[in-house]
């Protein structure tokens, strides 16, 4: 004990207390066996998780892939919003997915994983993307239902869009334009189509 008479807690503590010292050794195998077990256990519900949670996506992701592999490039064409729409990658018997980016729009039925329905961009399948891309706003709010002329984004903005246009062009194809109210599509012969395919192949 220590000076007035109190327990010393570094002594008490690095004593055994006297239940775990009449312990014996089928008691303490039992333990161990115990600890086995539960580790065992946390171990399988992690794998469990892993499954389901981690390798069922990729593996929609690459049935997905597949699919878009499969898919034959798109003819030139123009494309009104509404018709855009249809092409937003969560129908059954359409998984094309396209995008409009400054009035020009494109096949991202490759980047599914991007811009698919589960995607981190799939707000934008099926869609004018330009105003989220200038934002840099994911939310269903920052794009709008009608035809929008971006008059209203500022220099930086309008910089912006035109960047990911270019980066989205590089990546993807490009297959029409996005048509403003009243607007006539125009009409794309197969010696365009052809000859602007194998120039981004």
């Amino acid at each position: 004990m220590a000076d007035g008479g109190e327990a010393d807690p570094l002594l008490l503590s690095s004593r055994a207390s006297p239940a775990l010292e009449d312990v014996g050794p089928g008691a303490a195998v039992a333990a161990m066996l115990l600890n086995v077990g539960l580790l065992v256990l946390l171990c399988l519900v992690a794998y469990k998780l892993y499954v389901r949670w981690w390798e069922r996506p990729s593996a929609r992701g690459a049935a997905r892939d597949a699919q878009a592999a499969s898919l034959p490039k798109m003819k030139r064409r123009d494309f009104t919003l509404e018709q855009l729409r249809e092409y937003d990658g969560a129908a059954a018997n359409n998984s094309r997915i396209l995008m409009a980016v400054n009035g020009k729009v494109f096949d991202v039925t490759k980047g599914s994983k991007f811009y698919g329905p589960e995607g981190p961009y799939g707000i934008f399948a099926g869609r004018d993307a330009s105003r989220g891309l200038a934002t840099f706003c994911l939310d269903k709010d920052a794009l709008r239902d009608e035809y929008d002329d971006l008059s209203d984004l500022n220099a930086v903005q309008m910089e912006s869009v035109r960047e990911w246009e270019m980066q989205i062009k590089e990546k993807y194809d490009y297959v029409g334009r996005l048509l403003k109210p009243g607007e006539e599509p125009s009409e794309y012969t197969d010696e365009e189509d052809t000859k602007d395919h194998t120039k981004q192949d």
